[in-house]
C-alpha cells in the first residue's frame, strides 16, 4: 500500500511540473504574440500594463518557488520594486528590463522550475501562506496566479486593439 501511495504522490508531483510547463509556454506564446508598441499601453480600467504583468508573473513565481530575493539570485533585486505586489509602471525609475529580457528570464525560470526535486513539493512550509501549507500547495497557488495574469494580459490586448480600431 505504501508503494502505491508513494507512486501516486510522485505522479501528482510530476503533474504539477507538467502544469508549470503548459501554463508558462502558453503565457510566453501570448506575450510574444503582442506587438511591442502595445506592451506599455495602460488601457482605461486597468492598473498596469502588459509589460508589468509579465515582470510581475516572473517576480512572484521567483518569490514563491525560489525564495527571491533572499534565497535565489537569478533576478535583479530591483524587480521587487518594479513588479512586486502594489507596484505600477507609473512609479518606475532606473533600469527597466525589456520585454525580450523578461521572456528570456521566464524561459530560464521554467527550466529551473522543472529541476525542483518532486519530493520537495511534499515539504511543509515554515509558515503557511494564503492557506498553503506545503510547497506543492504553493505551486498550485503560483500556477493560479500566472493564469490569472495571463487572462488580464489577454483582456488588455483586446481592449487596446478595440480602442485602436475605433481611432
Amino acid at each position: 500500500m505504501d508503494d502505491f501511495v508513494s507512486e501516486r504522490g510522485e505522479k501528482m508531483n510530476q503533474l504539477v511540473f507538467k502544469q508549470f510547463e503548459m501554463t508558462r509556454e502558453y503565457f510566453i506564446k501570448n506575450v510574444e504574440s503582442i506587438s511591442m508598441e502595445l506592451n506599455d499601453v495602460q488601457p482605461d480600467g486597468f492598473n498596469n500594463t502588459i509589460h508589468w504583468h509579465t515582470g510581475h508573473v516572473l517576480t512572484i513565481t521567483e518569490q514563491t518557488m525560489f525564495g527571491f530575493p533572499n534565497v535565489t539570485t537569478h533576478l535583479p533585486t530591483n524587480y521587487i520594486k518594479l513588479f512586486g505586489n502594489g507596484t505600477k509602471p507609473a512609479d518606475w525609475t532606473g533600469n527597466i528590463p525589456t520585454m525580450d529580457q523578461l521572456v528570456v528570464q521566464l524561459k530560464d525560470q521554467l527550466t529551473r522550475l522543472k529541476q525542483i526535486p518532486p519530493e520537495q513539493l511534499d515539504q511543509d512550509l515554515d509558515t503557511p501562506f494564503l492557506g498553503c501549507k506545503t510547497v506543492g500547495e504553493l505551486a498550485g497557488l503560483t500556477l493560479m496566479h500566472e493564469a490569472t495574469h495571463m487572462g488580464q494580459i489577454q483582456a488588455m490586448k483586446r481592449m487596446i486593439e478595440h480602442v485602436s480600431l475605433k481611432n
